[in-house]
């Protein structure tokens, strides 16, 4: 094997100048550098990062943690973030590394112990619920985090969310605003906080146009095509006029059993889904969604981050970014 004394010799320098090079740990002349780089590259000499990082107590990586699950579209959300944070990662020479808690909570608490091992110097994380007690005893790392897409309660740090509540408010202020009163809402198990603040945007808009809340106009099941299926058959079957499906695996459910019983869309019954993915624009008619700006979760929450690995102390921030409606031709 190639060792640090070899490219010591090829570049003809001391074994300390090469290994300054390499840390950047004392100033080197350009010219000494070029000869350093040079003699690496002949021999394939690959610095130890392990080694490397152990000294400097820095890694250049970043740890992202968020809730997947195999059947659930939101994946494509969380994959969007992703691709927003991984592009300023590369920007400023990081890498990044992704873990599954697969929306459990025993499972993210040992992918958290996991990255404590794992000399990350920050972590973006999306909680599996707005519950505390995986934090404040999990993340005893010497790096910090930045929460997305959820607020964990109890907790104070840095966090980039979404504007739900409004996002479902304006939503079914559009369906009453079209003249449907009858409206149904669909929604993903409750007491995860973006699920909380989409009923209570939906509640909200049906309040202010004096529209009484019907506990049985709303259905509340576990996040997948079947429930979305069921719960908007369910849903038609008590004649509502619109649906409101505040997650966009059980919008595809829905979607389904209105094409296959060919209920008519928007004549018979308008509806409206959750976030905006391809498929949405090529039912008949194209779907009317929430959009959230995923990409702009990640970009943010890790610019976030980075200025606390290099030593910000300002206050704890938290972004509340704005989702959008997008109108088609569905309500």
């Amino acid at each position: 094997m190639v060792s640090i004394k070899d490219v010591a010799k090829k570049a003809q320098v001391s074994t300390a100048t090469v290994s300054h090079v390499i840390n950047e740990t004392r100033f080197v002349a350009e010219e000494t550098k070029q000869k350093v780089y040079m003699a690496m590259k002949d021999l394939n000499y690959q610095p130890n990062r392990i080694a490397r990082s152990l000294r400097s107590r820095k890694s250049n990586t970043i740890g992202l943690l968020v809730p997947l699950v195999a059947e659930d579209t939101s994946n494509f959300f969380f994959m969007s973030i992703a691709n927003g944070i991984e592009k300023v990662l590369k920007e400023n020479g990081y890498n990044l590394i992704l873990s599954n808690s697969n929306e459990d909570e025993v499972t993210e608490k040992n992918q958290i112990r996991v990255f404590n091992t794992q000399l990350i110097d920050g972590l973006v994380i999306a909680p599996v619920n707005g519950e505390d007690s995986a934090y404040k005893k999990e993340l005893t790392g010497d790096y910090p985090v930045v929460y997305i897409d959820r607020h964990p309660s109890g907790i104070e740090g840095d966090m980039v969310l979404v504007d739900n509540l409004r996002g479902a408010y304006e939503a079914v202020r559009a369906l009453l605003n079209k003249g449907y009163e009858r409206i149904g809402f669909i929604t993903g198990t409750l007491g995860i906080t973006t699920s909380d603040e989409r009923l209570k945007g939906y509640k909200q808009a049906l309040e202010e146009k004096a529209i009484p809340v019907r506990k049985e106009f709303i259905k509340e099941g576990p996040a997948t095509f079947e429930q979305g299926y069921q719960l908007a058959k369910e849903l038609h079957e008590a004649e509502v006029s619109a649906l409101f499906v505040a997650n966009n695996v059980m919008t595809m459910g829905a979607v389904s059993y209105l094409q296959e019983h060919e209920v008519k869309i928007p004549e018979e019954i308008g509806i409206i889904g959750y976030d905006d993915y391809d498929w949405m624009k090529i039912t008949s008619p194209p779907l009317s969604v929430v959009r959230q700006p995923a990409f702009e979760i990640g970009k943010v929450a890790v610019e976030q981050l980075l200025k606390r690995i290099n030593g910000s102390k300002e206050k704890y921030t938290e972004v509340m970014l704005d989702s959008e409606l997008v109108q088609r031709g569905s309500f």
